[in-house]
């Protein structure tokens, strides 16, 4: 119904984007709705279950009556400590539990940095092509995202060079990721070590955000930034989660790690906004930290022999080019050749008019680069079962052929 009333939102909320993977997902599922066939290359969101030790471990605590009241907003102190135990078990990180907050995923995790680090006119460097949430997360802060592009000839790595020549007096935090949503990219130790020696000389802040960490694969190694550069310690917040390692994306559980004085802001912005995480989802969350790592190993293992599936397939294409994912569950190809075309007697211009043409046309949903402030590129999770994958890169290759 409309009232005649002018827009009563606020001017923060007007100016942000929705999430382009989310609304390209939700296309995909009405289609599907409608009966039609289509393969979705577009959520970021491993395909297997959750392992069942932790689904058994949440079945548990659904009965254990103080899982049906309060906890403390930070978390519950066992999950606390159980995430400092994997964080130095994992990267070397050695954390207090008072560093430590729990948040309703990663995603929450790194609205509540940008919320306790960015105020109304700061600048906040952030590497292009990035994950889609960044830069609004920023804006919804008051701060202004400073976007430094990368391309495949500098391997989709900013340089040291880059962020010294981007950096201004109103520069206050440093988004760094390895692995990269979207390219798939692990950048090399010494060059993670340089950029937070850089960071630490200048003063600036660090969000690294570690999501993917389990996600490398061949001779490609994760680094945590505080610990090959301890001198950039004590202004960098790490995030992460157990969403993409366990299988675990819809039970909204991540985590922050930083100086004491930052987590207690993070908590007490959270204690207004959501509270605590769910007492059940935290159990599992726990059931995860503490259980063994095979059941990852085995869905890296698959997602390792489908992103070489996938990188072969695209290449395959001409006109297509792609590096090798070494991170993640994502290939980021360039469709610039194919711009200008005409896609299934539809002309494109973009690659987002190129996805819009793929879906209609091949019933295939990939993430267009805009999103990712990466024009003429698109995302293509392979985190899809195996016969939809070959489906998809088939549609795709007929659609460009």
């Amino acid at each position: 119904m409309t009232t005649g009333i002018a827009d009563p939102t606020s001017r923060r909320l007007r100016e942000v984007s929705e999430s382009v993977t989310l609304a390209i997902t939700a296309k995909a599922k009405a289609l599907r709705a409608q009966g039609e066939d289509v393969i979705g290359f577009g959520a970021g969101e491993p395909d297997f279950p959750t392992p069942g030790h932790i689904v058994t471990a949440a079945q548990a605590a659904c009965v254990e009556p103080a899982n049906h009241r309060y906890s403390p907003a930070a978390g519950l102190p066992r999950l606390r400590t159980a995430i400092a135990a994997k964080t130095v078990r994992d990267s070397g990180l050695q954390v207090e539990d008072e560093e430590v907050l729990v948040a309703n995923g990663g995603k929450h995790a790194l609205y509540n940095a940008f919320q306790a680090l960015v105020d109304p006119g700061d600048e906040v460097l952030l590497p292009a092509p990035y994950w889609v949430s960044y830069p609004e997360q920023i804006r919804l802060a008051g701060g202004t995202a400073v976007e430094l592009p990368t391309d495949a000839v500098s391997g989709f790595r900013v340089s040291v060079e880059q962020l010294e020549a981007a950096r201004t007096a109103r520069t206050k935090v440093l988004v760094f990721v390895s692995p990269s949503n979207p390219t798939g990219v692990v950048y090399p130790p010494e060059e993670i070590e340089a950029i937070g020696r850089w960071a630490a000389d200048a003063g600036v802040w660090v969000v690294t955000d570690e999501i993917y960490e389990h996600l490398v694969y061949g001779d490609a190694r994760h680094v945590s930034l505080p610990v090959v550069a301890p001198e950039a310690r004590e202004r960098c917040v790490v995030v992460n989660g157990v969403a993409k390692t366990y299988a675990m994306t819809g039970w909204r559980v991540g985590w922050s790690i930083a100086p004491v004085a930052v987590t207690n802001a993070m908590a007490r912005l959270q204690s207004h906004a959501t509270s605590n995480v769910a007492g059940v989802t935290q159990a599992a969350a726990l059931a995860a930290l503490e259980g063994s790592l095979d059941d990852v190993a085995e869905m890296r293992a698959t997602y390792d022999r489908r992103r070489r599936l996938t990188h072969d397939r695209l290449t395959a294409i001409d006109g297509v080019t792609c590096p090798l994912p070494e991170g993640a569950f994502y290939a980021f190809p360039s469709f610039e050749a194919f711009l200008g075309r005409r896609i299934g007697g539809r002309q494109v211009h973009t690659s987002l008019e190129l996805c819009e043409a793929l879906l209609e046309v091949a019933r295939i949903a990939l993430v267009p680069g805009e999103g990712f402030g990466a024009p003429g590129y698109a995302r293509l999770s392979y985190a899809l079962g195996d016969d939809d994958l070959v489906r998809g890169l088939d549609r795709l290759a007929d659609a460009l052929g």
